[in-house]
């Protein structure tokens, strides 16, 4: 008999296992943990990523995020799904990196003339692992590296980039990153630099790719392929037969999820009896707004117009009320003191304005403000989407 789950039954799930239904994940809980559960922090924004964490992790800073990222290595920053900047865990590597590098991949948006050959690609994420094992370099050390390990035609500079122009090699410094050759050391001065992750032995992919969507499931399932894709940037039909496989091997199982066929992993039909309740303050690009689908009912009414960036998750920071989107809010450092504007999208009770005092002040310590100066104010955002 196919197990039948409602969205209230999931969204309770998927904010237990994302350490949102309660305080958050207990004192002494490694960042790293929080950030597997996670499937990734989204880290384009450094700040927000330490928020995203932080506010998962009872008594967690941005400095012990820091000290997981630059000094015990636990966390690497580096490019997971979509090519896009995450934290991932360091021992999480071995399947991460497998599977990333086994999700197809159309031509890539340059032209002919632009573009580099696969051998290309492949002497330059070498090159690149070469040059950063042991040090840290900022982007032009490391195109001198490149080039001097390769060839002239990997500094030409040729791709369009802002008001200029890139070298050739960088059109695959996302592919360097997700196979494991490069990450992100720490900055030096207000220069980037990059490095290379601890050493792993990569999982062979097909075991990687099924420990990743056991992965992504266990976190925000009941999924469909179409939402594994949309959250990989992967290819639908792809996603659609790699799933095909899972189930004939026995390692995931189909659903109703709201009337809809939908998969989890294998024997985890377990779903909480009662929903989740409360208030939360997720930052730019959290990772439970980005993954969980259907985005209409994680969004729904007018937080589908207000807290959207045309169709985008993750541009505004949100209100979550009940586990759904329903409100966005911003935060403002003077000195030391905070301000943090929340815009919800409907009356909140006595409880949720005291609730969401305290989740404002719990943003202020992740980014370590003083609670007696963090102050909460209940009205519209100004700010526009982040870009």
């Amino acid at each position: 008999m196919t197990v039948k789950i409602t969205w209230a039954e999931a969204g309770a799930r998927r904010l237990e296992r994302q350490f949102l239904a309660t305080s958050g994940a207990g004192p002494g809980t490694a960042p790293a943990a929080v950030v597997s559960a996670m499937c990734g922090a989204h880290a384009q924004v450094l700040s927000a990523a330490e928020v995203s964490v932080g506010v998962r992790t009872e008594g967690v800073t941005r400095s012990d995020v820091r000290a997981a990222l630059w000094e015990d290595r636990s966390l690497v920053k580096t490019h997971g799904p979509r090519g896009t900047v995450h934290l991932l865990p360091a021992r999480d590597l071995p399947f991460w990196s497998a599977a990333l590098t086994a999700v197809p991949s159309g031509a890539g948006p340059f032209p002919p003339d632009v573009r580099l050959s696969e051998e290309q690609s492949r002497q330059v994420v070498t090159a690149i692992g070469d040059a950063l094992d042991g040090t840290c370099l900022t982007v032009d050390e490391l195109g001198e590296e490149v080039v001097a390990r390769t060839g002239p035609w990997a500094g030409d500079l040729v791709m369009p980039a802002f008001q200029g122009l890139w070298p050739r090699w960088r059109q695959v410094m996302h592919r360097a990153g997700q196979s494991g050759a490069l990450c992100f050391g720490p900055n030096r001065g207000r220069k980037v630099t990059y490095t290379r992750p601890p050493r792993f032995t990569p999982l062979p992919p097909r075991e990687a790719l099924a420990t990743l969507v056991r992965h992504y499931l266990h976190a925000y399932g009941p999924a469909a392929p179409s939402h594994f894709a949309k959250w990989l940037a992967a290819p639908n039909g792809w996603a659609e037969g790699l799933f095909a496989t899972l189930a004939a091997d026995g390692e995931v199982e189909e659903v109703l999820f709201e009337g809809a066929s939908a998969w989890v992993a294998a024997g985890d039909t377990a779903f909480p009896d009662e929903p989740v309740r409360g208030v939360r303050l997720l930052p730019y690009f959290d990772a439970y707004v980005i993954a969980t689908q259907p985005r209409e009912l994680l969004f729904p009414g007018a937080a589908y117009r207000r807290a959207l960036a045309g169709g985008q998750a993750g541009n505004y920071p949100v209100l979550l009320v009940d586990g759904v989107v329903a409100g966005v809010w911003h935060q403002r450092r003077r000195g030391r003191r905070m301000t943090v504007t929340v815009e919800p999208l409907g009356r909140l009770t006595a409880r949720q304005e005291r609730e969401l005092r305290e989740r404002a002040v719990r943003v202020g310590e992740v980014l370590e403000a003083a609670p007696e100066l963090v102050e909460l104010v209940i009205g519209e955002v100004t700010t526009g989407p982040h870009a």
